[in-house]
């Protein structure tokens, strides 16, 4: 589409304007599927950008010439699907590449039960289109929205230690490059480049293919239910994590109580024979919209009067789950897979996870729960927590959400199935802790709450081996990264490095974490730097919003 047929692309440099202006004429029967004017923002509405181009292309071609074009524009080019990531990995005010619109699915084997899907699809989408075919992903997080390719990227998990990443089961992927090629790669063609872009985060190309093995169809018999956390504690190493295929918890620091979910998978001959029934979970005012808006008032009373939370957390949690622990509070139903694996996030959120050998789990929440009780000797469950910053007057939404997996069950170094970035222990299960500070009404919590939570929980998750996930909130630094992943972090960094030279993909996210400290002398020539960043009003959405510029020193 030529810039006549398109009149909002006027409002682009001179420059920009001619170089699309002369590939539309050259190849103008491939579109160029871009407008301006566009407003990025995360699902939470944490960060917002003014990308000075959204683009959605619709084939492989359309995607190549983006990224040519982005060459010779010497413009960054960043791709996102629904945002979900709470930091600011997504945000330009340079070119932003959305694949909604390639999202299908290209072939199904079902003897293999291999399948190729463009990269763009969405989970929820990916999900139907499997069914529809008899077919499930083997495991999946907590929500759908993601594009497969999103989910691969930062490292999406789900919560049982029989699996590991949602990208294990990843056998071939296919990437737009820089110079504009499009390349497949797999453990045995390519080794190094499909293990980096795994966990690409969005720095090595355009993911355009994915290939992966999908399993039968299958339904989950799930049950909930309360329990102390001292009990949960007692059977960590016994059962808590072994006694079904899927299992999660959500921790609450305060009352110290946690619901306990645990699914398995369902015989079909069961499903067949009427012996089991699909049937959906007792509902309560929680699940309605009374509740929903009550939780969500009360949480934003509680940014003027703090110390309630405690309380919200007791009211909130008891008239959901009840009020004692035990049988009493369990809850049941059978759903497929991808109905039972998902979770509702309700409201505008900071998230800050981090995965920690599973065997400290207790000593983790023990100590987590001690700083934020202020718990002293003598008080029930006291332990010395060590976390060198005061918890008075802090007061944090519940609740910590609880999960483990094992990497080291389907991928390894060995077979070049692990990515460089894989945040999960290298030998055996791992925990992941979720830390939750709701927004309401996209306001942030008052008093630097979600600051002063992040700093003491960061604190002991380092002290405990822990590195952070990719997709959530964290504070740590290149230096830090690249001594916690050693010689993979260099591998990656090198792979990157070779398929973007120019740093066509690089933003302000990634010079932060993975590339070293902003020198003048060492900015790629396509790189985008963080110019300025300024608050937006909660009316407009809150959050911070994200100006960046194409590096400025390096001449174009």
């Amino acid at each position: 589409m030529a810039t006549e047929s398109n009149p909002a692309l006027a409002s682009l440099p001179s420059n920009v304007r001619e170089i699309i202006e002369l590939a539309n004429q050259r190849d103008g029967a491939i579109p160029f599927r871009a407008k301006t004017a566009h407003v990025h923002r995360t699902w939470a509405g944490t960060f917002t950008s003014l990308p000075e181009l959204y683009i959605q292309p619709e084939s492989v071609p359309e995607i190549q010439k983006v990224v040519r074009l982005a060459r010779h524009a010497r413009r960054r080019v960043t791709t996102t699907g629904c945002g979900h990531s709470p930091s600011d990995i997504t945000c330009t005010s340079s070119w932003l590449v959305n694949l909604d619109n390639f999202n299908k699915i290209i072939s199904v084997d079902h003897l293999t039960g291999l399948v190729v899907v463009q990269a763009g699809i969405r989970l929820y989408q990916l999900c139907d289109e499997l069914d529809r075919r008899g077919l499930a992903l083997p495991s999946l997080g907590s929500i759908n929205e993601q594009s497969i390719a999103g989910a691969i990227s930062t490292g999406t998990h789900g919560s049982g230690i029989k699996h590991g990443l949602v990208g294990e089961n990843i056998t071939e992927l296919k990437i737009a490059l820089a110079n504009g090629e499009t390349l497949s790669c797999s453990p045995e063609d390519k080794p190094d480049l499909f293990r980096a872009a795994l966990i690409s985060l969005g720095a090595l190309g355009i993911i355009t293919e994915v290939t992966f093995k999908a399993v039968p169809a299958f339904s989950l018999a799930w049950s909930q239910a309360i329990d102390s956390d001292k009990r949960i504690f007692e059977r960590w190493e016994k059962d808590v994590w072994s006694q079904a295929e899927f299992v999660r918890i959500w921790w609450f620091p305060y009352m110290r109580r946690a619901a306990v979910w645990t699914a398995d998978v369902v015989d079909p001959v069961d499903l067949k024979t009427g012996a089991v029934k699909h049937r959906e979970p007792p509902t309560s005012y929680y699940d309605s919209w009374l509740g929903y808006y009550v939780y969500h008032n009360l949480l934003a009373l509680s940014r003027w009067i703090p110390r309630i939370t405690p309380w919200i957390e007791w009211f909130v949690f008891g008239m959901q789950y009840g009020f004692k622990n035990g049988e009493a509070t369990r809850i049941s139903a059978v759903q497929p897979s991808q109905k039972a694996f998902l979770l509702n996030c309700l409201y505008s959120q900071s998230v800050n996870e981090w995965a920690i050998p599973l065997d400290k789990g207790p000593e983790a929440l023990q100590r987590l729960g001690a700083w934020l009780q202020n718990l002293k000797p003598g008080d029930p469950g006291y332990v010395e927590h060590g976390i060198p910053y005061s918890a008075e007057g802090l007061w944090v939404h519940s609740p910590v959400e609880v999960r483990a997996s094992d990497s080291t069950v389907y991928t390894s170094r060995e077979a070049n199935t692990r990515p460089f970035l894989d945040p999960t222990q290298s030998d055996g299960p791992t925990l992941y802790l979720n830390a939750i500070m709701y927004r309401p009404y996209h306001r942030e919590p008052t008093y630097n709450a979600t600051e002063r939570y992040y700093l003491g929980f960061e604190w002991l998750m380092r002290e405990l081996g822990g590195k952070p996930h990719w997709a959530k909130t964290f504070t740590a630094t290149q230096a830090d990264l690249a001594r916690w992943y050693g010689e993979d972090f260099q591998r990656w960094g090198a792979v990157r490095e070779s398929v973007d030279l120019e740093g066509m993909f690089v933003g302000p996210w990634h010079r932060r974490y993975l590339l070293e400290p902003i020198q003048s002398d060492k900015l790629l020539p396509l790189e985008e730097i963080q110019q300025t960043t300024k608050e937006v009003p909660a009316r407009q959405g809150g959050g911070i919003e994200v100006i960046g510029i194409q590096n400025p020193v390096v001449p174009n």
